[in-house]
């Protein structure tokens, strides 16, 4: 059978903007990217509420083109209160923005340049909206694709992890102040401009307490997480993520539940595309995305669905250690989730892991919350080789180690490690962190994944239990799914600590941790047939090293008296768009934090975030500023908003608030 082959390109028409008004009368901004031939096309749009006219155009643009210059129309729409669309955008992924997006999809629809056929793409909040959009089935929906995105907001986004406050929370909630209220473009929106800015400065809430208030996953993360209905995606799935990445934990989940023609691929990047992919090596990704769309878009059998089920790249070192160049590895093949894989035991011992449990070992080992571990992993999801979890031993120092001898042969794994143990806590309230990691003939400890969990969550994250201290419990923590060849000679090392700061906000009070270690097992998903398979279709791409979003200075401090400090100063960033004029300034999130490792509650995480946008005498400027603290029973949060037309203040706002701290 002869392969297939991108099309011959056509020319492209270019839209700059359009309005599509939505059933209560408000109109959204679209920018559109059109196949220009006589025939109707279908069309893929991306909701997104990160600025078509000038933050996201060099990537709109360049997708756009991509994709309408293969018969594949392409849509580009500012979510509500976003960009130059009207409305307010209050929160993530309201009920009213899935809606807006079922009616924008209506409408491209029945255009007459569309074939009635449209798909939906993006990555992060575009993948969300894609996945919510997609469980309300909207007819002319046909196909989508989401990318580093997920189906439980609570568990998989950026606010908590396992179950615990995470940074992230803090950084995403400066940021998302200034998404909030940015300034809609007058040579758009019109003269009303800075009216609409103003209401949406006025609008913008006190976002990152609103976070805090719900710790528990209850109604308001459920809403948008379509992990609880599994049927109500009824339209074909291409699930795309990345290792570098903590996103990709939906992709097992989905591929378990989907009952539609459904694949999946994750690749070695962060949280991005796969063109241009950092780390690399990244895809000709036009190729698979033109091949998935004209498959179920345009009635073409481009053979995609003939491929293998999931494709996954088998990495051989970490990120950090591989930077800045992409990681070694190749592309393996499975035919569904979970892939075959053997359970390969092992058992925790004395600073051990033993493939064999010897009888009558057992004893109990104690973790301590006062030894600050977590400084070598502050980013969730890191977007720079500085950001990536790095060589591991100063936090491995710090921590109860159990380490295997050197490996006779390669071992490959695929999927999510699991540790079981019995352990008690001295407090109600405590935290489990672990980290697997390799470690090279010369000692250095390259990290492969990690999981943590709030143990008071170790039953349901939507009714915690506080621990009763001194009762012993069986513990069951997944670590994050990934993928690694590790060589022959190199050892596994699991590290364990009561927390992992700054990843995580501490638990209220000092803790100590013993563990049962008669049973306590690691468990790996090892590959049961590591042979060369079938091989890759997708055209591979060079990727040149990057630096992501800018390569932030991180700084991390122990003082003598206690005190750890941890840092991270991003470069300011200035950008004219030539097409409109535009100049975008942009300092990304900079962040201070410390804490006494003695005492919890000398915890303060202080954020700040600044955007200018300016075009002649359209200067618009806003500063967002986050900062929480802590007792032991409330969580003090404090958020600044201000604003600037030029030189002149024109808004300025701070909130002020305590939330109580429940079981966190």
């Amino acid at each position: 059978m002869t392969a297939w082959t991108l099309p011959d390109p056509v020319p492209v028409r270019e839209i700059e903007n359009q309005w599509i008004v939505m059933p209560d009368g408000v109109h959204l901004a679209v920018q559109l990217w059109l196949p220009d031939v006589a025939e109707p096309a279908p069309v893929v749009l991306e909701h997104i509420p990160y600025r078509k006219r000038d933050s996201t155009r060099a990537y709109s643009g360049y997708w756009g083109r991509q994709l309408a210059s293969r018969g594949v129309g392409y849509a580009r729409l500012d979510a509500r209160g976003s960009g130059d669309s009207g409305g307010l955008l209050p929160d993530e992924y309201l009920p009213l923005e899935q809606r807006d997006a079922v009616a924008a999809i209506a409408w491209l629809a029945a255009q007459p340049w569309c074939n009635g056929a449209v798909g939906m793409r993006g990555v992060s909040w575009g993948g969300f909206i894609t996945l919510q959009v997609a469980a309300h089935a909207p007819p002319p929906l046909k196909a989508i694709m989401p990318m580093c995105a997920s189906d439980r907001r609570y568990t998989d986004d950026a606010h908590y992890v396992g179950g615990a406050f995470a940074l992230t929370g803090l950084k995403w909630a400066t940021t998302f102040k200034a998404v909030m209220a940015g300034p809609p473009d007058p040579a758009i929106f019109g003269a009303e401009w800075e009216r609409g800015w103003m209401q949406r400065l006025e609008a913008a809430p006190a976002i990152a307490a609103l976070w805090l208030s719900h710790q528990r996953e209850d109604d308001y993360w459920r809403q948008g997480s379509v992990a609880f209905d599994d049927g109500a995606i009824r339209c074909p799935t291409y699930l795309v993520g990345g290792w570098t990445d903590p996103y990709n934990e939906a992709i097992p989940r989905l591929l378990q539940h989907l009952t539609v023609p459904a694949k999946a691929l994750i690749g070695p990047w962060g949280h991005g595309y796969p063109a241009p992919a950092s780390p690399g090596p990244g895809l000709g990704w036009a190729f698979e995305e033109v091949r998935w769309w004209r498959q179920w878009l345009a009635g073409e059998e481009t053979g995609i669905m003939r491929d293998p089920r999931v494709w996954a790249y088998m990495p051989e070192q970490s990120a950090i250690h591989a930077a800045p160049g992409p990681i070694p590895g190749r592309w393996v093949a499975a035919e569904g989730w979970p892939p075959a894989t053997e359970a390969l035991t092992f058992h925790l011992a004395a600073g051990r892991l033993d493939r064999a449990r010897a009888e009558g070992v057992g004893g109990l080992a104690e973790l301590r919350s006062d030894a600050v571990v977590g400084l070598q992993t502050p980013e969730w999801v890191p977007f720079s080789p500085a950001q990536y979890p790095q060589e591991q031993s100063p936090d491995d120092g710090r921590s109860l180690i159990f380490e295997s001898a050197p490996l006779e042969a390669p071992l490959e794994f695929l999927g999510s490690p699991v540790l079981r143990l019995r352990l008690a806590s001295s407090a109600p309230v405590a935290r489990l962190a672990a980290r697997l990691t390799e470690v090279a003939p010369d000692g250095r400890s390259w990290p492969i994944t990690y999981g943590v969990l709030n143990l008071t969550h170790r039953a349901s994250h939507a009714e915690p239990r506080p621990m009763t201290p001194g009762v012993f419990e069986v513990i069951e923590l997944s670590l994050y799914v990934t993928a690694r060849r590790l060589a022959a000679g190199t050892r596994l090392r699991l590290a364990l600590s009561e927390g992992l700061w700054p990843l995580l906000w501490p638990a209220p009070e000092p803790v100590a941790l013993s563990l049962d270690l008669t049973d306590a097992a690691l468990s790996l998903p090892v590959r049961a047939d590591a042979a060369v398979g079938p091989a890759f279709p997708i055209p591979v791409a060079s990727s040149a090293p990057s630096g992501g979003r800018g390569d932030p200075v991180m700084t991390r401090e122990r003082s003598p008296d206690g005190w750890v400090r941890f840092e991270e100063t991003c470069p300011t960033t200035l950008a004219t768009i030539r097409e409109t004029g535009t100049t975008v300034e942009r300092c990304g999130v900079n962040v201070e934090l410390k804490m006494r490792a003695d005492d919890p509650n000398t915890c303060l995480w202080r954020a700040s975030y600044a955007v200018r946008y300016a075009r002649g005498d359209w200067d618009c400027q806003l500063k967002s500023e986050v900062e929480i603290t802590s007792s032991a029973t409330h969580f003090h949060v404090l958020e600044r908003l201000e604003a600037r037309r030029g030189a002149a203040l024109v808004f300025e706002r701070e909130h002020e608030s305590d939330v109580p701290r429940d079981l966190m």
